[in-house]
């Protein structure tokens, strides 16, 4: 991944972005300096809080990256996996419905979602949701679009 340009974010930009982690996720991303990362070869900016890659832009909304929700604990939009679908979205699988425990109820179709596995809480992927909280249960088919995983460019960005 090269870096296009990075500046600093103004504070109406780094209001914007925890007005939008607190309602999302239930979040509050502390930091003192928020810089915005553009990317040339990335669907994504990022956004590293103190230097650290917390946060990224997709379709100009943000959300944490999978560093950033295991760095915040987020309280909603989780999707939460059992251990045979681990190995799988941690590769990038899309999520599909047998491999899920439970869904916030509050996610809407088209809402960015953490996917985490269900022993440890640990997030492992952050994806799309193609269908509501209360419709992700169930025998079969994709429910889930993955956006960002453990181990992608993204996760393994550094500067």
């Amino acid at each position: 991944m090269q870096v296009k340009s990075r500046h600093h974010l103004r504070s109406d930009a780094i209001d914007e972005i925890r007005s939008a982690l607190a309602e999302g996720l239930g979040v509050e991303i502390d930091g003192d300096a928020f810089e915005l990362v553009e990317l040339t070869d990335s669907a994504f900016d990022l956004v590293l809080v103190d230097g650290e890659p917390l946060v990224f832009y997709t379709d100009e909304e943000p959300f944490v990256t999978v560093r950033g929700a295991n760095a915040t604990d987020p309280d909603s939009g989780i999707v939460t996996v059992d251990a045979g679908a681990i190995s799988f979205v941690s590769n990038g699988a899309d999520v599909m419905r047998p491999g899920i425990v439970e869904a916030d109820p509050g996610i809407e179709a088209g809402d960015l979602v953490a996917i985490a596995e269900e022993t440890h809480g640990k997030v492992l992927a952050i994806g799309r949701a193609l269908v509501d909280g209360e419709e992700m249960v169930g025998e079969e088919g994709k429910v889930v679009e993955s956006v960002h995983h453990v181990g992608d460019d993204l996760y393994e960005f550094d500067l």
